[in-house]
């Protein structure tokens, strides 16, 4: 498929995810939403199959509040068997092994001095994306919001103000495939240098382990990594998440499984979990 049927896809995906959100008190017919998005219903079954695999009705079935309750009642043992083995050496995200990068306390207060930073945008089956690379390890990955470009760019230059940035999507180019594309390497780590503190690190290590496809609340996050009942610090950590999607933080709903706030969009945070659904059971890989 081609970038711009990728992103039109996803547009429609979104856009069919909003409209079934204003209007769910009437359950309206997988015809009334193939309308709404200007496609027949013979294109919006393809438009799903292409996009997840299954049907829309499946499809739409894994955005419900009781698929999420579901999910999140059967996760708290996968959660719990994926940190079994600790949070120490590199974190699986399906085909890929992610490793963290420590910066030194030097290098965090120096906010990227001396580091050539590369970037650049691309299509993803979850709209546009920015990529940001260094020779450390890759350093920024954000969603392309309704507010543009510019501002995604200016958010994640904000974590290196020190840092000398490069546009270059042929850097960047081979991180976007592997990580969306799945394309193999060989189980070469992918590594990854993020700024954070020592919480916000074990935080993000312990959403490296949760399965795709498992759902966890702020409370069971905070009690596998041994805070309790913490969810306003979890919460803070999600929200200074320098890499989205590879950690998964679209995995952490509310514990009635209420889908709350995402910084790149909660329609997109439905159709990343619905995708991911779509693929398979959530323990497969427990």
């Amino acid at each position: 498929m081609t970038a711009n049927g990728q992103l039109r896809d996803y547009a429609r995906i979104e856009r069919a995810i909003r409209f079934l959100e204003a209007a769910a008190d009437e359950k309206p017919s997988l015809a009334a939403v193939a309308a709404e998005i200007g496609l027949s219903p013979f294109h919006f079954h393809r438009l799903f199959s292409r996009f997840a695999g299954v049907s829309p009705k499946r499809f739409l079935a894994y955005l419900s509040l009781a698929h999420a309750r579901a999910t999140l009642g059967s996760s708290e043992s996968v959660l719990a068997a994926a940190l079994d083995s600790g949070l120490s050496g590199p974190s699986r995200l399906h085909d890929l092994f992610v490793t963290f990068e420590a910066m030194t306390p030097g290098e965090y207060r120096r906010l990227g001095a001396g580091l050539e930073i590369r970037h650049g945008f691309h299509p993803t089956p979850f709209g546009r994306a920015l990529l940001l690379t260094s020779p450390r390890g890759l350093v920024g990955l954000s969603f392309v919001t309704e507010r543009g470009d510019d501002f995604a760019l200016r958010e994640q230059a904000g974590r290196w103000p020190m840092a000398r940035l490069i546009a270059d999507s042929r850097a960047t180019g081979d991180l976007a495939r592997r990580i969306f594309a799945r394309v193999a390497s060989n189980d070469t780590p992918l590594p990854a240098l993020v700024p954070g503190t020592n919480f916000q690190i074990k935080v993000w290590e312990a959403l490296l382990r949760t399965p795709e496809g498992a759902l966890v609340s702020y409370n069971q996050l905070g009690a596998a990594i041994g805070l309790g009942n913490a969810p306003r610090a979890i919460g803070n950590a999600l929200a200074a998440n320098p890499l989205a999607y590879l950690i998964p933080c679209h995995r952490v709903i509310r514990q009635t499984g209420a889908l709350n706030d995402y910084r790149w969009g909660v329609e997109r945070k439905r159709a990343i979990i619905a995708w991911e659904a779509a693929r398979g059971p959530a323990d497969r890989r427990a």
